[in-house]
């Protein structure tokens, strides 16, 4: 017998209303992330360091105050993060114990394994991407990583998924990307299938700004 896989859990967000998924959703972020995002919204999250994991029934015995109202508006639990898809193995045993009209959604950079994809396509009904930019010279100096992996996996899922449940976020960073880039960007992400775009700009305030 295996251990029941545990979940990093960080914070709930709950009584969203259509912000990260149709409806009212809960937002439950995962403690730790891959990536070093300059103007990142939730840098608590950031470090793997996490006391309060919990299992597919704990969570649910947190979320479920609610459940009358995923049910009714077609919403339900949108895992964030950090970076919830390195938990996928979590997030396949708590859609096993949810009622079925409960949607999941999930928050993700797909800075992830490979396997992580094709388990997340099995369990996930939408995923949002934050994709960044597809220049990795961008993408590095914003997120010091490596958009090579994101983009192979947003291609596999995408062949996965299809294009409907799958909504691409493409902000304009002050100081990182410019306009131009951000519409090469989209023209990648189009070229590649993906028809969700999220196309928006960073609200940053002017001294953090990068000179």
């Amino acid at each position: 017998m295996t251990d029941a896989p545990l979940f990093p859990l960080w914070k709930i967000g709950r009584l969203r209303m259509a912000t990260d998924g149709q409806g009212v959703t809960a937002l439950v972020c995962a403690q730790g992330c891959p990536l070093g995002c300059k103007y990142c919204i939730n840098p608590g999250s950031k470090t793997f360091e996490c006391e309060n994991r919990v299992t597919a029934a704990e969570l649910y015995d947190k979320v479920k105050q609610d459940g009358l109202y995923y049910s009714a508006t077609g919403g339900g639990i949108t895992f964030g993060g950090g970076e919830p898809l390195l938990h996928t193995a979590f997030i396949t045993e708590f859609r096993k114990i949810i009622p079925d009209e409960w949607h999941i959604y999930a928050e993700s950079s797909l800075m992830i394994p490979e396997k992580n994809v094709y388990e997340a396509a099995e369990a996930v009904d939408g995923f949002f991407v934050d994709i960044k930019d597809t220049k990795n010279e961008i993408y590095r100096a914003y997120t010091g990583g490596d958009n090579k992996t994101a983009l192979s996996n947003l291609s596999l899922l995408l062949s996965l998924v299809g294009p409907d449940r799958i909504t691409v976020r493409v902000p304009l960073i002050p100081g990182f990307n410019s306009e131009s880039d951000r519409k090469r960007s989209v023209d990648i992400l189009r070229g590649m299938g993906i028809t969700g775009l999220d196309i928006f700009k960073y609200r940053i305030p002017a001294q953090k700004e990068k000179k």
